[in-house]
């Protein structure tokens, strides 16, 4: 891991535990054992790292879709499953940085790192709403609401992993119970979602 990436991975650490304002810059070159100077050289500021932060899990996300988007070898609805498996398995793996995003829309304090969350992460809901209409336009699918399809499927993902207390409350685990990391369980949601998109979306 070069030095760039390991200062983001230990802002997402930080910023998910202490939150954005609590986390200073001498906190987060202690934790990527850098000096204050090398994260003012790639960044210049805190808000700027967070940008590099969101830029570079968004990217990586964009690709994977893009990846799936455009082989023509899988339908519509396939198209959709594979999205799903993979939006399920990209976010349990990254809930901290999920913590630090949902933390951030949620508070409403800083309008410019809201900005910069939307800007970046909204083309990728854009791929995702092009697979869906032009399942529509080909009359494999219903004619559905295509926004409130995604905001369906993504916000099926952030409730289950918006408190892993009341998770185990629903599915009656104990506190050690990590359903983030059971494969069992992220088979579960995804085989839910995609059930879920089958019987929504597809022409009987």
């Amino acid at each position: 891991m070069d030095k760039k990436t390991q200062i983001i991975e230990s802002a997402i650490e930080l910023f998910a535990e202490k939150g954005f304002e609590g986390t200073s810059i001498r906190d987060l070159a202690t934790k990527a054992d850098v000096n204050v100077a090398m994260i003012n050289y790639y960044f210049g500021s805190k808000e700027k790292l967070f940008e590099s932060m969101v830029q570079l899990k968004a990217a990586y996300t964009r690709d994977m879709l893009e990846e799936i988007v455009n082989n023509s070898d899988l339908s519509e609805i396939e198209k959709l499953d594979r999205i799903i498996d993979s939006y399920v398995t990209r976010l349990f793996s990254n809930r901290k940085f999920h913590r630090v995003i949902h933390h951030e829309m949620m508070l409403n304090e800083r309008e410019t790192l809201q900005n910069t969350i939307v800007n970046l992460l909204y083309p990728n809901t854009l791929l995702i709403k092009g697979v869906i209409e032009t399942g529509i336009k080909k009359g494999v699918f219903k004619k559905v609401d295509s926004v409130l399809v995604i905001a369906t499927m993504i916000g099926t993902i952030n409730q289950v992993l918006l408190s892993k207390k009341f998770c185990n409350k629903l599915l009656s685990k104990e506190d050690g119970y990590v359903p983030y990391e059971d494969p069992k369980f992220k088979k579960r949601v995804s085989d839910h979602l995609k059930d879920l998109m089958h019987s929504y979306l597809l022409k009987n």
